[in-house]
């Protein structure tokens, strides 16, 4: 095939066109900005277009196909000349679906661990020489693409609530119509395309919908919105409960079952293995066989990733950014290590987190640190449109007084470099940059 990218720098939409470009397609791609890591990712493979700009020149009649990544708008030149050519236009999760119709899919949904499940069960499918294909929301140690595609009789695919481009507002994971679904949770997020939290549910609804007949649904059953949702809407469907395994922590180890030692952490974390343990066992293996190949699992990147690591300390990084998200990692390093002081900082960064209506349910996620930072630009607020918001907003919505509220990036240096300074665990949690600090140099 001839496939061009409309918007190829993206996470994903970079990878898909490095998975394409690997099986033997022709691609091509514009953007209006390339970031690292994927400019040097693309360049390596050829795949950096000339110039970063969009122009109704790269679009011509012997493409098979366009994929239009979402940060196009309805007005993009390429778009258009596209449409006036009849050339087949395919959103990310579209163009993903034709290339794994006549395979079994299963998928990986849920507001929080579904990079983390669905990276679980690649390592496991790895190590006992499972053939799979997949997309997932991370860069995986051991892999090079996020996206693989091949002959493979399976696909494992993380699936996105978010809008799958600008000319289809359904969710991403629609598309997939899963053999097998998992849901791991809901928890609102996203309102700045999903204003009501009935909205957001509402995806969940059509993920439901579309699951290919006699097929399977596996969730979390100590999710309260999850288990209403599978009473509610799932009775016509095959369905299988999981819940948190029994386990214990001893000097900052996790075991399962008495005997599985784990290198990840956190009950989120035993949840997410649960989860994972179903599908691997969906895909033919036992769970003993489970446990011992996920032993040396350490997460997807920047999920509780160690960043510095000493006898007597631990740092980390982690995407957290939601409600649920923020408190289960908390959560999970104070219990790991309950007799540390905890350090932790979050930055809001995200439409959701940085509107001043939502902060409220954020109630008592920073409870298990400390020291608590949150940490939020004006600035970001302003280009995001959004109303301003003011510090004792951020203490009133998280419920904490004794919350530090930093919104200038050199006084959050000034705050790692404290932090750095002092003994105790440090979590870093941000969906960001933190203002484009240099942690390395910071926290050397």
């Amino acid at each position: 095939m001839n496939v061009h990218f409309i918007a190829i720098g993206g996470a994903a939409m970079h990878n898909l066109a490095i998975a394409l470009h690997q099986k033997g397609d022709r691609v091509s791609g514009s953007d209006s900005e390339i970031f690292e890591p994927s400019r040097g990712r693309l360049k390596s493979h050829g795949l950096l277009p000339d110039s970063i700009e969009w122009k109704a020149e790269h679009i011509h009649d012997g493409l098979d196909a366009v994929i239009l990544g979402m940060k196009a708008k309805a007005d993009n030149p390429e778009l258009l000349r596209a449409q006036e050519l009849g050339i087949p236009i395919f959103s990310y999760p579209e163009f993903l679906y034709e290339q794994a119709k006549d395979k079994r899919r299963i998928v990986i949904a849920g507001s929080h661990g579904k990079t983390t499940i669905t990276s679980i069960i690649l390592h496991v499918c790895k190590k006992a020489k499972l053939d799979v294909d997949y997309m997932v929301g991370a860069q995986l140690e051991g892999y090079e693409t996020m996206v693989r595609i091949s002959h493979a009789k399976t696909m494992i695919l993380e699936g996105d609530e978010y809008l799958s481009s600008p000319l289809d507002l359904r969710s991403k994971f629609v598309h997939y119509r899963p053999h097998v679904a998992l849901l791991s949770g809901i928890a609102w997020d996203h309102i700045n395309v999903f204003p009501t939290y009935p909205e957001y549910l509402a995806c969940f609804e059509d993920l439901l919908k579309v699951i290919e007949p006699g097929g399977k649904l596996i969730y979390c059953e100590e999710d309260a919105e999850v288990l209403s949702l599978v009473h509610n809407k799932g009775a016509a469907l095959n369905t299988q409960a999981y819940r948190t395994p029994e386990y214990s922590v001893s000097d900052g180890h996790y075991l399962v079952d008495g005997k599985h030692s784990l290198s990840l952490v956190g009950k989120h974390n035993m949840q997410n293995l649960e989860a994972a343990c179903a599908i691997c066992i969906e895909l033919g293996l036992s769970r003993d066989e489970f446990y011992d190949a996920v032993a040396d699992f350490e997460g997807a990147s920047r999920r509780l990733e160690i960043f510095r690591k000493s006898d007597e300390r631990l740092i980390y990084r982690d995407f957290a950014h939601s409600p649920s998200k923020l408190k289960a990692t908390v959560e999970a390093v104070k219990e790991q290590y309950p007799d540390r002081t905890l350090m932790a900082c979050i930055e809001l960064h995200t439409y959701s987190s940085l509107n001043k209506n939502f902060l409220p349910k954020y109630a008592h996620s920073l409870d298990h640190a400390d020291k608590a930072v949150v940490f939020y630009s004006p600035k970001t607020i302003a280009n995001k449109g959004l109303e301003s918001i003011e510090p004792n907003d951020i203490l009133s919505g998280f419920s904490n007084p004794n919350i530090q509220v930093i919104i200038d990036v050199n006084d959050l240096k000034a705050c790692f470099e404290d932090f750095n300074r002092q003994a105790g665990n440090i979590l870093l949690m941000s969906s960001g940059n933190f203002g484009g600090l240099n942690l390395d140099e910071i926290f050397n």
